[in-house]
């Protein structure tokens, strides 16, 4: 029941509040008015989204975290404006200082436990841990907002007014878990609506399809999943594992592609486009193109603000000749930070060490390939669908393997293992 009355917000409440006003309206009040409502919206998210069960009695402890959080939280986000307005238009290095403060306050929610000090009697009472699980979607919070002030940096959008700043930054759909969408998107479509690329009947599609993989399907597949089928404590033979893995790895895409398939329908009933976070990552045939499909957004943040950069300051330091080095560090750097971007732990890490091998194992290979086949050979490489199913294969079972490290702790891990016979 908690799972759907999560959901009651960004995909019932808060369309119903934002149809209403793009249609009653008048056109100049009607981006504040959207801005309030996605105010309002995050407001309901901080309360309703640390529930862990119908607990009502828990609601007074919930209220005393959940209100300080969230007026911290917006408070925050409009001194980011503020950030924004003054210095992301100016040259040099002073933009940096807009685009580094919501990464830097992402660091501080997640990672600083003094935070949680005034409120560990209320955490206590309502099983949580630490309150960056209040601030909901802080890291994909940092990511938009960052990659906004680049966007004005570089001419690509004019700064935004404080309603529209707000209606994108806090847009409730994505404010949980992405997708990251850029504000030049957002706001093309929020003033200029496409139904060509949101057609009504395709969004109310979407949102159907994403609650069927979200409520149904990934429940489904959590059963076999490592929580769902390893740890009874009861031993387990070894073939239990793979089927674990495996579980887990649809779990997770029909978990995470569900939830965005539900926001991407929810803004185009809006006539907002979200870009897409999903391109059907089982056909991948190697890492790279795994990650060209599996959570999009992410990947093209990564790409402008870690990769691009970093390739092209190795590139000016050692020369061209070092191109296929220098990119081959720069896409290791990149999952390397996406490893401990998802937590300061070491199977997180192992997982970002895993991906980037992976990536950069298929760098060097796809060189190696075209120098000794040649152009036409390496088409023709490409065109038969022998090495592409096997290719399609193995890229399946790497990601899946790679996962374990992913959805287990160390202590888990070594768990699962004693629990194998």
């Amino acid at each position: 029941m908690v799972p759907v009355l999560r959901l009651l917000i960004p995909f019932v409440l808060f369309p119903l509040g934002s149809a209403l006003v793009f249609r009653l309206a008048p056109p100049r009040w009607r981006i504040p008015l959207f801005a309030w409502v996605n105010v309002f919206g995050m407001l309901g998210l901080c309360v309703i989204t640390p529930l862990s069960g119908l607990y009502f009695w828990q609601l007074k402890a919930i209220l005393e975290v959940a209100l300080p959080v969230f007026a911290v939280y917006l408070l925050t986000v409009i001194f980011h404006y503020l950030l924004t307005r003054a210095f992301a238009v100016r040259s040099g290095w002073v933009p940096w200082l807009a685009f580094l403060f919501p990464i830097g306050v992402m660091l501080v929610v997640k990672y600083v436990p003094a935070l949680s000090v005034p409120f560990q009697s209320q955490l206590r009472f309502v099983g949580k841990q630490h309150v960056a699980e209040f601030f909901i979607g802080i890291s994909y919070m940092a990511f938009r907002l960052s990659h906004l002030v680049l966007e004005i940096r570089n001419g690509i959008v004019p700064p935004p007014t404080l309603s529209e700043y707000l209606s994108f930054a806090l847009f409730i759909p994505t404010l949980s878990i992405g997708p990251i969408n850029p504000y030049s998107v957002f706001r093309e479509s929020l003033y200029k609506p496409n139904r060509a690329t949101t057609p009504l009947g395709h969004s109310l599609l979407r949102i159907v399809v994403g609650a069927t993989k979200y409520l149904f399907l990934a429940s489904l597949a959590e059963q076999l999943s490592y929580s769902g089928l390893l740890f009874d404590t009861h031993p387990h033979p070894w073939i239990d594992l793979p089927v674990a893995a495996l579980a887990f790895y649809f779990y997770l895409y029909l978990n995470f592609s569900g939830y965005c398939d539900m926001a991407i329908g929810t803004a185009g009933l809006l006539g907002i486009r979200v870009i897409e976070n999903f391109d059907r990552p089982f056909q991948a045939r190697n890492p790279q193109d795994f990650w060209n499909r599996w959570h999009i957004s992410l990947s093209l943040y990564l790409r402008d603000m870690i990769f691009s950069p970093l390739s092209k300051a190795l590139i000016r330091r050692f020369g061209p000749a070092s191109t296929p080095h220098t990119v081959a560090v720069a896409a290791f750097a990149v999952f390397l930070a996406m490893g401990l971007w998802h937590g300061i732990a070491w199977n997180f890490l192992i997982h970002g060490i895993l991906q980037g091998c992976g990536v950069v194992a298929c760098h060097y290979y796809t060189i190696f390939l075209k120098k000794r086949l040649g152009k036409q050979g390496y088409i023709a490489y490409q065109k038969d669908w022998r090495f592409r199913w096997a290719a399609t294969g193995g890229t399946f079972v790497f990601a899946a393997a790679s996962l374990f490290f992913f959805a287990n702790s160390l202590s888990r891990e070594a768990e699962i293992f004693h629990l194998l016979r």
